[in-house]
């Protein structure tokens, strides 16, 4: 086959776009990218990111023209580091400081601004043009990222929030210019009066520098906590790479030799010592352990480990020392899998546009377009001085539309609802996450760690007739207590607990993958499997093995005992339900919810907790892959998808939902992909959150309807000439005073 008959190649590049300040910013640069040849992009503006399959032909540096082209940024991300190339202390790049500048500067010019304005007692001789001076740079530079944003969607005939309050800013601010030079406003000694009364044209003696400061800084703090809440979108994957090992402790020569990870191959040998990450995947050459692989896996139950077996790395070793080599190193590895995992399903969310902007597009418009036919008509009317009566009636029309509540609709109310959430252990990370929580129909539930402790206990102790609990969980206890294994302590534990004093244990060995042995005050004591005991010639009695099939049927691991030549009890050792999880399935429900268990843990353990907590769907068995699978199944069936969990393994899964809940009992990577973090142990925290976060949406929905209905009532008022600034200015106050009052409601709020 020739190059000319040949199939055409692609490749995937990730660009970062930068500029975009809506998701119609994201469908017009999608737009743009999809119009070339054989390109096929998506763009999401909530990570910012565009995932790009382009022909071999096409480079990276003609994609970035073409975003370029229509006036934003884009360049291709910095390579990801290793977890060797992030050392802990690493200093992280606040990307919200220069807005947080424009912001505090802003804040600080225009509160004099606003109180000259609002209380004439404060208005001395030249005031107005103290005013003007402290409120020209936040016009301006404060206001810029605005500006800049209405030229790009004027440019492409778009209108936007921004385009909105850019020309709100700029009437108000420009109006104000004209009556200071030009009218009688800038006259030494002027105040602001009061009126209740209107009249055509007196706006010609009036200023609204304090309209154009506040909006400036009311949008700019609505800005700012998006971007805060935007900009860790990253962070998941940042938490991935430190879960890996830093260095490793690799063998040459059969010299042990402490190096970087990064120098790690495949087919190197590094040992692992208990109680460290494994550093990479691998096969284990010598030694015999139990691996703790809950992290990645939900399981709780330690994974027995020898020659010939799989070992994942970040995962940590919990017992013997190990030599393994190594068979993926770096981006292959399973943990760089995931990863991967928790991008991808960040980048194919669909992004979330926001209620101001859905409304502003249809009223931005209206606004102008009945400011110009106001200005017309007054001009038609040819009544005397009507340049001066249009052009005062057209500015009303955008001074008056200028959304000053608007700029509070949604910032106030998402931080007194997320402050509220805060002091109820519930952090919501932005107003993008509360669209989520209204439409929820299904609820996926991990079980390690989020309907279950995630810590094994002893749950139960069956005896021969002949032997008490008391002297099973003394000699049991005492011997396990001997061993550093998750089981062993569990039952230690357990009997310290039920007020058993444990003995010091002589000759103690142990036989990996099968059990314990010791001698505890004279009596030679066996723990462990059946296998175990069957070899020293103590067979289970009928009711032992009753007991013991019984625990296995309920998905739990029954350690048996043995002592003096004879099997004597059976210790039961599970993951234990939560207290209050039946409870929160419950609540659940009542919000109307489907409740789902989703884990990694087995069959018959996975049915044993959703039969107690009252969940009838259960999904086991599935690896960090699979539960991605299965929400995405059933957003393809048409359901909105909640996920909870707290372990790595749910990390993806967290990402792909449409609205993931993370335990802050879990991971770092499991908070940080997760939409909202429950700082509580406790799975009731959950419908708590989604109330909590419905609640916050109405109020937003209430805020953005009360601050359009005012400037849309005095719309007819300003385009018919009867512009009473202070009038205005009362009305705009009183949205504002309606809207910070009706999201302070939310202060009420309990949890259940």
């Amino acid at each position: 086959m020739d190059a000319a008959t040949a199939p055409a190649t692609t490749k995937n590049v990730e660009l970062l776009i930068g500029g975009m300040t809506c998701a119609s910013c994201a469908a017009r640069v999608e737009k743009r990218l999809n119009k070339l040849e054989g390109v096929a992009a998506t763009v999401n503006y909530a990570t910012e990111r565009a995932a790009v399959s382009a022909p071999d032909g096409i480079e990276p540096q003609d994609l970035i023209a073409q975003v370029e082209s229509i006036g934003y940024t884009a360049r291709l991300p910095e390579p990801r580091p290793s977890a060797g190339d992030a050392p802990a202390g690493a200093v992280v790049v606040d990307e919200t400081a220069a807005l947080r500048a424009r912001l505090v500067t802003s804040v600080v010019l225009a509160v004099p601004v606003i109180a000259l304005a609002m209380v004439p007692a404060l208005q001395f001789d030249a005031w107005q043009w103290l005013s003007l001076t402290l409120a020209a740079p936040v016009v301006t530079w404060g206001a810029w990222p605005f500006h800049r944003a209405a030229w790009l969607n004027l440019r492409h005939a778009a209108a936007t929030m921004d385009t909105l309050i850019s020309v709100g800013v700029l009437a108000a601010f420009g109006w104000s210019l004209y009556t200071l030079f030009w009218g009688t406003a800038g006259v030494i000694g002027m105040t602001h009066g009061f009126s209740w009364t209107a009249e055509r044209g007196a706006g010609s003696s009036q200023i609204y520098l304090e309209v154009a400061a506040g909006v400036t800084v009311f949008i700019l703090a609505g800005r700012y906590f998006e971007v805060r809440a935007k900009g860790r979108s990253s962070a998941a994957l940042r938490s991935l790479l430190e879960l890996g090992a830093k260095d490793v402790a690799i063998l040459l020569d059969g010299t042990e030799v402490r190096r970087p990870i990064d120098e790690l191959v495949v087919g190197d040998r590094f040992i692992v010592r208990p109680g460290e990450r494994i550093a990479t995947d691998g096969v284990v050459v010598e030694g015999t352990s139990a691996i703790d692989a809950s992290l990645l896996t939900g399981e709780p139950v330690p994974v027995e480990v020898g020659p010939g077996a799989t070992v994942t790395g970040a995962t940590v070793n919990a017992g013997g020392r190990l030599v393994v080599e190594a068979t993926r190193v770096g981006t292959d590895t399973a943990l760089a899998q995931i990863a991967r995992l928790v991008q991808d399903a960040q980048s194919g969310k669909a992004p979330v546009q926001r209620l101001a902007d859905r409304v502003s597009a249809v009223f931005v418009p209206v606004v102008i377009a009945l400011a110009v036919a106001t200005m017309g008509f007054w001009l038609a009317a040819a009544a005397t001085d009507s340049s001066a009566v249009a052009f005062t009636a057209g500015v009303a029309v955008l001074i008056i539309a200028c959304p000053c509540a608007l700029g509070l609709a949604t910032p106030t109310a998402l931080m007194v609802g997320t402050g509220r959430g805060a002091q109820l252990g519930i952090l919501i990370k932005g107003p993008e996450v509360l669209e989520s929580t209204r439409q929820v129909d299904t609820i996926l539930l991990d079980k390690t760690g989020t309907v279950t402790t995630g810590r094994m206990a002893l749950v139960e102790v069956v005896t021969t007739p002949d032997t008490t609990t008391h002297e099973a969980l003394r000699l049991a206890g005492s011997l396990e207590d001997a061993s550093e294994h998750p089981i062993a302590r569990a039952i230690a534990d357990g009997a310290r607990s039920r007020g058993v004093e444990l003995t010091a244990v002589e000759s103690f060995a142990n036989t990996q993958g099968l059990g314990v042995e010791g001698v505890v005050d004279g009596h030679a004591v066996l723990a462990g499997r059946e296998r175990f005991l069957t070899e020293w010639s103590q067979p289970l009695t009928d009711d032992l093995r009753e007991a013991k099939d019984a625990a296995e049927r309920h998905g739990r691991t029954p350690v048996l005992v043995g002592w003096d030549g004879a099997a004597r009890a059976v210790l039961v050792v599970a993951d234990t339900v939560k207290d209050s999880s039946a409870a929160a399935v419950a609540e659940l429900r009542a919000l109307g919810l489907r409740p789902v268990l989703l884990t990694g843990d087995n069959e018959r353990a996975a049915r044993a907790v959703a039969a107690e907590v009252g969940i009838d769907e259960v999904i086991a068995e599935v690896l960090p892959e699979d539960k991605v699978r299965v929400v995405q199944r059933l957003q393809q069936e048409g359901r909105t998808v909640a996920m909870v969990g707290d372990g790595v393994n749910d990390a993806a899964a967290l990402a792909q939902a449409d609205l993931g809940l993370a335990m802050g009992t879990g991971t770092d990577v499991a908070i940080e992909a997760s939409d909202i973090t429950l700082v509580r142990a406790d799975l009731r925290a959950a419908a708590d959150a989604i109330r909590l976060s419905r609640s916050t949406l109405a109020t937003i929905k209430g805020n953005l309807f009360w601050a359009f209905a005012y400037n849309v009532a005095a719309l007819p008022l300003a385009a018919s000439g009867l512009l009473n600034p202070m009038l205005a200015g009362a009305a705009m106050a009183f949205s504002s005073v309606f809207v910070v009052s009706n999201s302070l409601r939310l202060r009420r709020f309990q949890a259940r």
